[in-house]
């Protein structure tokens, strides 16, 4: 597929907005109400990033913002790419020791923090920053944020380049580390990945784009970007509610939406009447990315809304991306496309590329580089002799060209010597009427080396109890082979998942690990 996906003329940035349609919504809060104009968005955004400059942060300069889902996030970050800044989202459920982990690991000078993270945690942050750290929070008075920025002009700066993000990843192995990308010099305005997928989507000026995720991962930020570079309206939500999502597709006649899949089950999970009393007619197109999805549950998904699904895989790194449309997806259960803007190799442990239905490490090629901020090691070990990168995950290719993903290479089990990764198993829980969410992982095994364990969350009104386990158990076991099966399942009230859908498996396998060296498991 062309590498430009978008017909339209550029450039691509609110300030475009503002000068053809000022008085046009450009966001909305649907959890509060609130709305900004292309008008108010591209000043706040000037505002932003005339405030970074007075503060030192030049272009290539480095910025950090600790926010809810409030109505402004996005111009504040819009701030830094009109500074040509690289810019940290920190995730809101973060602690502040945890926050300033990331400060301090980015070499930040400047914290831009929200209202909530001040009062719950803006004193001891400050006791935890090393260097020269100045944090403004968005509060009254003559110290806060907003004072600091109507002091500032509204007029753009006299010279500006395209900023980037310098997001780091979920921790979902260890501590979290940065993804750099190295600066483009590009002029603000100049399409991003985002804006080019946009023509895939459907995503114009004329479009409704609804996020219910937080802002502050890779994937609603850049398709809030991508909206409000095109002229269209960005509508976020505070927190992921199914009935809320559902009823702000028909308040607001949302065209588009970007979920993740667990997102489909708490849908799935509604009752029939629910689902039925929400006018969903206006939906165009709904497409997922972030972590596999279970066959049966997209399967299920495309009944009820039918064929609009898309699907792409890709990463915070950003060195390459498969999509596939909801027609080829229908045709290849499962895959998670053909690749774009990139080159696709299938690469078994000693670095040999594999043919056709055979797993192996996905690595691409061709859609640039990129370092992990402060560890070399871990950028060597992303990479292939070849020079291509890799997101650490497992799959294959079917003779046309299409991925398939089997798991995490991080979440390998190895069960007396024969290699079992759990996605498979999870998926077939996660199909069960009685499940809601599941977890798969290896705990240690005094004769096998480890065994393969389950943790599930059970669907509302069901009893979790001996005899559902002995249930879901023989369910697995119709469908796998034995050794891929859970040996036994715990319950849980719930599974500790980021909200951009990630499973944070490590904290699982810690907690049996612990428990298995304490002779209590």
């Amino acid at each position: 597929m062309a590498e430009d996906t978008y017909e339209g003329e550029g450039p691509w940035f609110p300030g475009r907005g503002a000068r053809e349609t000022p008085s046009k919504t450009a966001l909305i809060n649907a959890t509060t109400g609130e709305t900004r104009t292309y008008e108010e968005l591209d000043v706040l955004a000037n505002k932003t990033s005339q405030l970074l400059v007075s503060r030192g942060v030049a272009p290539g300069g480095h910025v950090c913002l600790w926010f809810d889902n409030v109505i402004d996030f996005p111009a504040f970050w819009w701030g830094g790419h009109y500074a040509g800044a690289y810019f940290t989202l920190i995730s809101a459920r973060l602690t502040p020791g945890e926050t300033a982990y990331i400060i301090n690991d980015s070499g930040s000078s400047l914290v831009l923090l929200g209202a909530r993270q001040e009062d719950e945690g803006g004193e001891e942050l400050r006791a935890l920053l090393s260097g020269d750290v100045t944090c403004l929070a968005d509060v009254p008075g003559e110290g806060g944020l907003r004072f600091q920025l109507d002091s500032m002009p509204a007029q753009p700066l006299e010279a500006r380049s395209e900023g980037l993000p310098l997001l780091y990843s979920s921790g979902t192995t260890g501590k979290p580390k940065a993804v750099k990308r190295p600066m483009s010099g590009a002029p603000l305005g100049t399409a991003s990945t985002s804006v080019k997928l946009a023509g895939l989507f459907g995503l114009d000026e004329s479009a409704i784009y609804l996020s219910p995720a937080p802002l502050y991962h890779a994937a609603p930020y850049g398709y809030i970007s991508a909206i409000t570079a095109l002229g269209g309206t960005g509508v976020m939500m505070t927190r992921f509610d199914a009935e809320g999502f559902l009823e702000a597709i028909e308040r607001y006649r949302v065209t588009h939406a970007q979920v993740v899949p667990t997102m489909f089950v708490r849908l799935l999970a509604l009752p029939d009447e629910v689902r039925a009393r929400y006018d969903l007619s206006s939906l165009r197109c709904v497409f997922h990315a972030a972590a596999p999805c279970p066959v049966p549950v997209k399967q299920q998904m495309m009944d009820w809304l039918g064929p609009i699904i898309h699907e792409y895989y890709s990463g915070t790194e950003g060195v390459g991306m498969t999509y596939c449309a909801p027609e080829d997806w229908l045709a290849h259960p499962g895959s998670v496309g053909t690749t774009m803007f990139s080159e696709l190799h299938i690469v078994d442990d000693e670095g040999n590329e594999l043919p056709a239905g055979h797993d192996g490490l996905v690595y691409f090629a061709g859609m640039g580089t990129f370092e992990y901020l402060n560890d070399p090691e871990q950028t060597k070990a992303s990479h292939h002799e070849q020079g291509w990168a890799t997101y650490g995950d497992i799959g294959h290719v079917d003779e046309d060209g299409y991925l398939y993903l089997t798991d995490r290479r991080s979440d390998l089990i190895l069960v007396g010597g024969v290699n079992v990764y759990p996605q498979e198993a999870e998926n077939l829980l996660i199909s069960h009427p009685k499940v809601l969410d599941a977890a798969v992982f290896g705990i240690p095994h005094p004769e096998f080396g480890e065994e393969v364990k389950a943790v599930v969350q059970v669907a509302p009104g069901i009893e979790p109890d001996q005899a559902l386990e002995a249930e879901l158990l023989d369910f697995c076991h119709e469908s796998l082979a034995g050794v891929k099966c859970p040996r036994s399942i715990d319950f849980r009230a719930e599974l500790p998942r980021e909200p951009n859908g990630k499973l944070l498996k490590r904290l699982l396998r810690d907690e049996y690990r612990a428990n298995a060296e304490e002779g209590t498991s």
